[in-house]
């Protein structure tokens, strides 16, 4: 800290003009000028002791005291998991804008996924604040805080970034009711959140699935519309707040209006979104989402929206996006998996592993949606197959056993068990057993639960084999398919009937003589019986 040092002032006194009002006393003598040495502190010194007293200088402060971000005095420093510290409005604004700063050693980007006080650094600054009798640091406002982040984010936009976190903030979903939505899942287009993803590339894209180029879509709309044209400018700005209200003001105008979502749903627009999908920037990767679904919703839209190759980002944020991102992400599978001509597609696309996952550990919405789309997709036999391959039907039957999304569980194990394909495979993982145990209890199910439980029953009785009959005697599958004829509803009347005739059918054949010797114990057992393992270990179709 730099001394100030009295200034010395030799002044001359003349008795008849001197003013001066640096001298404490002054003296006149007749005639006479007097010689007085006065001792004052200059203006200047002055005001330069006041300043550094309060704020000191960047130089005078320790290094390790200032924040990495905004280089502040810290008044709140934190540790975060990589063993940085920063000031922890810094670190929550980095987070919220999806921002991760320049790394302060080589080799070792910031990690804020785990946030911890550093209270000895915060003890050390309060003391080297006292005796240099400066005040304490105020801590700085989140508003200001994200203010000067997001400065950050526009000088380093075109820098590579390696993001960990994955901050959780909620968003409400971002489109109208889709078919089977429960109507409490709207959104609000006026909100932006934060997220952060990082992108992962397929090893493989259909080509009648890949994205058209540049030149192929000016030739196919050579004249865009000026609404258009404006939000396109805005869409490929290097701006990040510019790509942001272009995609909110999209979002807010597709989200009730179903002529804009016709009118917006082109070829140039679907290309920018799918860069924007995969955008390293949270918001915009959220809200590029979110338009994706509303434009969805429209049923023209769906097979183009698949054929401009935007389904491959989809998937990329469906496997390490954010929570919010993947609702978004789920729910345009979803709405694109209605369309017949597109289920194919989405299934050899790659779709089916990251919606499988999502459907045991994502949010409500997410598992919701992701069970529906499950649903729709496995309405065609070469997704079925897949599901086989991934190892569906052990996950859905313990989520059934579980009664965890146990509706939409049903309706996919329903598609599964109604093909040849996937029959064996549900014979082998106890569906039998499974079922008839939902359908007895000990939790009390709904008549739509029990339909569905009997359909599945109804669709692995189909080819009326041996394994089916001796899965559903073991498990003593009449009393509770008796009970269903008796007291269900019509259709599921009608398949407990034909499933307990199938098994009726059986015993009639085993009272013959030549079938009276048969152990059911050994034929379940038996290697006849469960050859379907041997195959479903084999290479693909």
């Amino acid at each position: 800290m730099e001394i100030q040092r009295p200034v010395i002032k030799l002044m001359v006194l003349h008795s008849n003009h001197d003013k001066s009002d640096n001298l404490s006393r002054r003296e006149f003598l007749p005639g006479k000028s007097k010689w007085r040495i006065s001792l004052s502190r200059s203006p200047s010194s002055s005001s330069s002791s006041k300043s550094n007293n309060t704020s000191p200088s960047k130089t005078e402060i320790p290094t390790e005291f200032l924040c990495p971000i905004s280089g502040y005095l810290m008044a709140d420093p934190v540790i975060v998991s990589s063993g940085h510290s920063y000031e922890r409005a810094c670190v929550i604004a980095s987070k919220t804008l999806g921002f991760t700063p320049s790394p302060l050693l080589p080799n070792s980007p910031p990690d804020f996924s785990t946030v911890i006080p550093n209270l000895a650094l915060k003890s050390a600054i309060l003391s080297w604040c006292d005796r240099r009798s400066f005040p304490p640091p105020k801590p700085l406002d989140n508003a200001a805080a994200e203010k000067l982040v997001f400065s950050l984010m526009e000088k380093t936009h075109h820098r590579p970034t390696s993001r960990k976190d994955k901050p959780s903030v909620r968003l409400d979903h971002a489109a109208t009711e889709l078919d089977r939505r429960p109507n409490y899942f709207n959104s609000s287009s006026d909100e932006s959140v934060a997220s952060s993803s990082r992108t992962l590339q397929l090893a493989t894209r259909p080509s009648c699935f890949s994205s058209p180029s540049s030149a192929e879509i000016e030739s196919l709309e050579p004249n865009p519309s000026p609404e258009e044209e404006a939000l396109l400018v805005k869409l490929k700005s290097n701006r990040i707040s510019e790509i942001e209200e272009a995609l909110i003001s999209i979002r807010r105008v597709t989200r009730l209006d179903e002529g804009s979502r016709i009118s917006l749903c082109t070829a140039r627009l679907i290309s920018s979104l799918r860069s924007l999908i995969v955008s390293r920037y949270a918001t915009v990767q959220v809200n590029a989402t979110a338009v994706l679904v509303n434009l969805s919703l429209v049923k023209s839209n769906k097979v183009k929206i698949v054929r401009s190759g935007i389904v491959p980002p989809l998937i990329d944020v469906l496997k390490c996006g954010s929570s919010e991102a993947q609702e978004h992400s789920v729910g345009a599978v979803f709405s694109l998996a209605l369309e017949d001509e597109n289920k194919t597609a989405i299934g050899v696309l790659g779709a089916l592993e990251p919606l499988l996952h999502l459907i045991r550990v994502g949010t409500e919405l997410t598992r919701h949606d992701s069970a529906l789309a499950l649903y729709h997709l496995s309405l065609v036999q070469s997704n079925r197959g897949k599901l086989v391959k991934l190892g569906a039907v052990q996950v859905l039957l313990s989520m059934a056993r579980l009664g965890q999304t146990m509706n939409r569980v049903l309706l996919i194990l329903c598609n599964m068990a109604s093909c040849p394909v996937s029959r064996p495979a549900l014979l082998d993982s106890g569906a039998v057993e499974c079922m008839v145990g939902i359908l007895r209890g000990p939790r009390e199910v709904t008549e739509s639960t029990r339909e569905s439980c009997v359909a599945v029953l109804y669709g692995l009785s189909h080819d009326g084999g041996l394994r089916f009959k001796g899965l559903a005697m073991a498990a003593n599958a009449v009393e509770e398919l008796t009970k269903v004829e008796r007291s269900g509803r019509e259709r599921a009347k009608q398949k407990a009937k034909r499933v307990l005739e199938v098994m009726r059918a059986k015993m009639e054949d085993d009272s013959s003589p030549e079938n009276e010797e048969i152990d059911w114990e050994e034929l379940l057992n038996s290697g006849s019986v469960t050859r379907s393992q041997h195959r479903l270990g084999g290479d693909g179709e």
